[in-house]
């Protein structure tokens, strides 16, 4: 489909802005770059310049971090075991997301940074991958980057789509640009009729977009999650474990109010602790040090010991083994309007979730986990802790809890099949 003259001057405007705001990207990166070093470093790839070895990648598909890259994990895996002649090349753009595409794939697949939606960039980034088939995780809409694919013949498909009210709101400036861009789309495949409904009033076509099911339904168990569980309880000893899982920055103190509330009734409680960025991890170690806790580390102690109080995961890709150990799991996000986290690795392991009220981003997984019986959320710190103390104290509704929420996501399962089914036809 051409442009016309109204999208023209929208992607003008819009290219123009972008261009405007290239110190502010650079000012952004040195921002990161203090808190987190990896994003001093390949600055090339995020203006489009990539290294001359890099070969073309028939399939693109782009994860913007971890979730996402989790979520896609599962598809990546049926596309290759489909065609393992396919050189697939996935995009991030956070370090994290890096990390974890290289711990889930090492050189299996290629791996760069998306640039940034300039057309200089993303032309540049297409002429060097030449992809046939465009992938996009979730709600990833940049309007160069798809009108360069449907200006190029790439058939491009929005897998796992996601898109909160909020977000739908939060479009509304750039609506008329975000319409046409969509409508270059040959397939939106929505987590649920809630996301469709609101891709066909940001502007998609009806007749391309489907309710296929949540990717993460589909989660892959890992395989040392029992083994994993044996282990720590060995090493820190027979005593109540709680894990408190993709914590942001206002959350960490609530964490620990959290825990030394629930100390006062569990005297030798565990806290399993994972911070959602690691930029956050020496922080939070100092933090729980500052608290008076006796802290180990994954990266510098492996494993908790019968003395340890707050055991901190400083490391990428082990969050859903450490589910497995313990007893229920608080998940970040949600005390603060982030949003919230992936529910559903914890409920697939049959562990009892709490959370906060701020669950936009997983709102229809949040309603069917809380109306299965598999979800408590509290409304503040206080009442969180109150749900962690009760469950804490009652193992008959921890196991229950803990079953409805594997039945839920075993129900659930079976939007990779239907997801595939779509993007045969369009495989190169």
């Amino acid at each position: 489909m051409a442009s016309d003259p109204i999208e023209r001057l929208l992607r003008g405007v819009y290219s123009a802005i972008l261009y405007l705001l290239v110190p502010i990207t650079v000012y952004h990166l040195i921002w990161r770059g203090f808190r987190q070093r990896a994003y001093f470093q390949r600055w090339n790839e995020r203006y489009g310049a990539y290294a001359p070895s890099l070969r073309p990648a028939p399939l693109w598909l782009h994860a913007v971090s971890v979730g996402e890259v989790n979520a896609a994990a599962s598809l990546v895996d049926a596309l290759r075991a489909q065609r393992p002649d396919l050189r697939i090349v996935i995009t991030s753009i956070t370090p994290t997301g890096s990390q974890r595409v290289r711990a889930l794939w090492g050189e299996a697949v290629e791996h760069v940074y998306l640039p940034y939606d300039l057309p200089g960039a993303v032309a540049r980034f297409l002429d060097r991958f030449h992809p046939a088939l465009a992938l996009i995780v979730e709600t990833e809409l940049w309007p160069n980057l798809l009108f360069a694919c449907r200006d190029r013949g790439i058939p491009t498909h929005i897998v796992n789509a996601r898109l909160s009210a909020r977000s739908l709101h939060g479009y509304r400036l750039l609506r008329p640009l975000i319409a046409r861009a969509l409508r270059s789309v040959c397939g939106v495949l929505a987590q649920s009729p809630a996301d469709a409904t609101r891709f066909l009033r940001l502007g998609a076509m009806p007749e391309r977009v489907q309710s296929v099911g949540n990717l993460k339904f589909d989660v892959t168990l890992p395989d040392d999650a029992t083994e994993c569980a044996s282990r720590l309880r060995t090493a820190a000893g027979a005593r109540p474990v709680w894990i408190a899982a993709s914590t942001h920055e206002g959350e960490e103190d609530a964490v620990l109010q959290i825990h030394r509330q629930l100390r006062t009734r569990f005297p030798g409680l565990l806290l399993l602790w994972a911070p959602r960025h690691p930029e956050r991890f020496g922080k939070a170690a100092a933090a729980a040090r500052g608290a008076g806790w006796r802290l180990a580390t994954r990266s510098q102690h492996g494993l908790p010991d019968a003395t340890t109080d707050v055991f901190l995961l400083d490391s990428m890709g082990e969050l859903a083994s450490f589910y497995a150990c313990a007893d229920v799991a608080f998940i970040g996000g949600s005390l603060q309007a982030i949003g919230g986290h992936n529910l559903l690795e914890a409920a697939a392991l049959g562990v009892p979730i709490v959370s906060g009220p701020h669950l936009h981003n997983f709102a229809e997984v949040a309603a069917g986990l809380t109306a299965a019986g598999a979800l408590r959320i509290g409304a503040d710190r206080e009442r969180i802790a109150e749900q962690l103390a009760a469950l804490l104290a009652d193992a008959d509704a921890r196991r229950t809890m803990g079953e409805a929420g594997r039945t839920l996501v075993e129900a659930g399962r079976g939007a990779l099949a239907r997801t595939l089914q779509q993007l045969t036809p369009d495989l190169p």
